[in-house]
């Protein structure tokens, strides 16, 4: 399959994994009364539990896990840290906010990261692409609600792609990096455990419940459901799919989250869906659309990075 195809498939499918999260952490809050310091603990260590595993099922994993610099794992550790702040704010103001409106804090992050990646990372290319991604932010304020809330979440979100892209490789330009990067599924290993450690300190330091006070089996379904879906496939995904079409474009993919919580609420919750959000819908599509063709004769750009061959 093509690069960049896998690649947008991947980052869509982390979007829908990443917006099931409001919706399931929504559901604990209303059937018990674990708080979200005890659901982001459960999410991060069924996250980097099921990572593990993923690795573990595959020599080729394997191998990369031995071959990665020590070096590149701890700064993974440490993205896992830096992503415990957007995490928090995101899931503390589900607490209180619905989650259509929790979901405009994340979608501010598409333009941060566009802005970013001018400096850091691949940037957005030509005309097409910026206009793609002013497409999608129109679509997203149509499709939520035009009301700001905290811009916290997606700035830490926007720098943690970023940076998460520098470590499997992203150059500026596409040019290669001059060593030994780290595989995406190493480094979301290494973010999972990172935040379920932070979590975890954190929980105790504050005296925070460490075990979830339920027995509902419906209400550890749904924390399955965070740590599952919207931790180890989305974490997964988004780093695979934004080492293959760059940080700036798996953003600016990822504004179809919105669009799949507010769906998925109108199917489960049987919300239903406004024209305005039926046309915000329909911008973000487009401008996914928009971003992952190129004008006629455009190539590809050659981007260089390493693999690691199965054992």
């Amino acid at each position: 399959m093509d690069r960049r195809l896998t690649g947008t498939l991947l980052v869509v499918v982390a979007a829908a994994g990443f917006g099931s999260g409001a919706l399931f952490a929504k559901g604990v809050y209303a059937a018990s009364e674990i708080g979200f310091l005890t659901l982001m603990l459960w999410r991060f260590v069924l996250g980097a539990g099921a990572t593990w595993l993923w690795i573990a099922a595959s020599g080729r994993r394997r191998a990369a896990v031995r071959a990665t610099d020590p070096r590149l794992l701890a700064s993974g550790l440490l993205l896992g840290v830096l992503y415990t702040g957007g995490s928090a704010t995101y899931f503390a103001g589900l607490e209180t906010v619905s989650a259509s409106l929790a979901a405009l804090i994340v979608f501010i992050y598409p333009a941060l990261s566009g802005v970013l990646s001018l400096r850091f990372g691949r940037r957005l290319e030509g005309r097409r692409a910026w206009g793609a991604l002013g497409l999608a932010l129109v679509g997203c304020v149509l499709t939520i609600g035009a009301l700001l809330l905290v811009i916290v979440s997606p700035i830490i979100y926007s720098f943690w792609l970023l940076l998460q892209a520098w470590l499997t490789g992203e150059r500026q330009g596409g040019a290669p990096s001059g060593r030994v990067d780290a595989e995406p599924v190493v480094i979301a290993a290494a973010v999972n455990s990172g935040a379920a450690g932070a979590y975890l300190a954190i929980s105790l330091l504050v005296a925070a419940p460490i075990v979830p006070a339920t027995s509902d089996p419906v209400v550890w379904a749904m924390i399955g459901g965070i740590g599952f879906l919207s931790t180890f496939v989305a974490i997964v995904g988004v780093t695979e799919g934004s080492r293959r079409i760059g940080a700036a474009n798996a953003a600016l993919v990822s504004t179809v989250e919105p669009l799949w919580t507010i769906s998925l609420g109108a199917f489960v919750l049987g919300e239903s869906l406004t024209p305005v959000q039926l046309i915000g819908g329909a911008l973000i599509l487009t401008g996914v659309l928009l971003a992952q063709t190129r004008p006629r004769g455009a190539g590809e750009p050659a981007v260089v990075l390493p693999r690691i061959a199965d054992e």
